[in-house]
């Protein structure tokens, strides 16, 4: 799960783009862009404003006037581009609209690499990261999470001769192909080193800016195999029309995080929203929307990660 391509030729569309965020550029630029180029949602709330919630958000953050959120639209469904080539949607995207909603917020969701997010929000240019974060007792160190959904690491092949994967062991030797910065990428590496004391070929790990790089090297046949997100590999199998397979156990299951400055008195609202929306059905709906309900969670926490 997440830790830390050019367009797509029309051409492409028919056989692989539907698993690279619906033949979106995650760089594509729009009149709503910012200045670094990052894409915008259109304001779109799925629930009313919650007077208790409101009364949680600080006046620093009312006084804003638009509350962003950076999430790297490559990982869909959690969060990728929509078919005009610049809206960020998805899971994160509609419960961030929601949540802003909850607060009282206008919400702009933008576009942005996965391992620039965290640093962005401590320098002040985002607000909040919603974008498939694992909570971990390493990153609480520099930001504050608020717990929203549960998810795995799943592998994923070719359907047609793809390699027999089961375990992180059985990546000896083999190819693997993932998105920088994430807990695939630490995974896939420390693998390696195991494979090689124990006198087997280590992993030959390919690392991309972004998901969709990971999909096109499957595709191409550069790598053997994918590691991602659960729903993320679910989601990229089901829209592959049999190209891909899963293959293996899923493994390392853990919570997504809503990451926010460190310190900055956000998270409390943010958990108030989240209780909110399960409360009146929104988060069940999302989560349902997109096809990853069973990653749902009943007690979401400020700062709860397992490791």
């Amino acid at each position: 799960m997440r830790f830390s391509v050019g367009r797509l030729g029309m051409a492409m569309c028919t056989i692989a783009a539907v698993v690279v965020a619906g033949c979106g550029s995650s760089s594509s630029s729009s009149s709503s862009s910012s200045s670094s180029g990052a894409s915008t949602t259109a304001s779109t709330p799925t629930t009313a404003a919650v007077a208790s919630v409101v009364a949680l958000v600080p006046a620093s953050v009312k006084s804003k006037g638009t509350y962003t959120v950076a999430a790297d639209a490559s990982y869909a469904p959690n969060e990728f581009v929509a078919s005009d080539g610049h809206t960020v949607q998805g899971m994160d995207a509609d419960l961030a609209q929601a949540l802003g909603a909850a607060m009282g917020l206008k919400v702009s969701v933008v576009n942005a690499t996965f391992d620039s997010i965290i640093p962005g929000l401590a320098a002040g240019k985002y607000d909040m990261g919603a974008s498939s974060f694992t909570d971990t007792k390493a990153r609480e160190k520099t930001v504050d999470f608020v717990t929203y959904f549960s998810a795995g690491t799943s592998f994923y092949t070719k359907a047609q001769g793809g390699v027999s994967v089961n375990t992180l062991a059985d990546l000896c030797g083999h190819t693997v192909a993932v998105e920088k910065g994430t807990t695939q990428q630490t995974d896939a590496t420390a693998q390696s080193a195991k494979c090689k004391s124990a006198g087997k070929g280590g992993v030959t790990v390919l690392v991309f800016p972004d998901q969709n790089g990971a999909n096109l090297a499957l595709q191409s046949g550069r790598a053997q195999v994918v590691m991602a997100d659960s729903p993320v590999a679910d989601y990229a199998v089901k829209q592959s029309n049999g190209t891909f397979k899963l293959v293996g156990q899923t493994y390392g299951t853990a919570p997504y995080g809503l990451a926010l400055p460190k310190g900055n008195g956000m998270a409390p609202a943010v958990l108030a929203a989240v209780k909110a929306l399960m409360a009146d059905g929104t988060y069940k709906a999302i989560l349902t929307k997109w096809g990853i309900e069973p990653g749902a969670i009943t007690n979401p926490q400020i700062n709860g990660a397992t490791s």
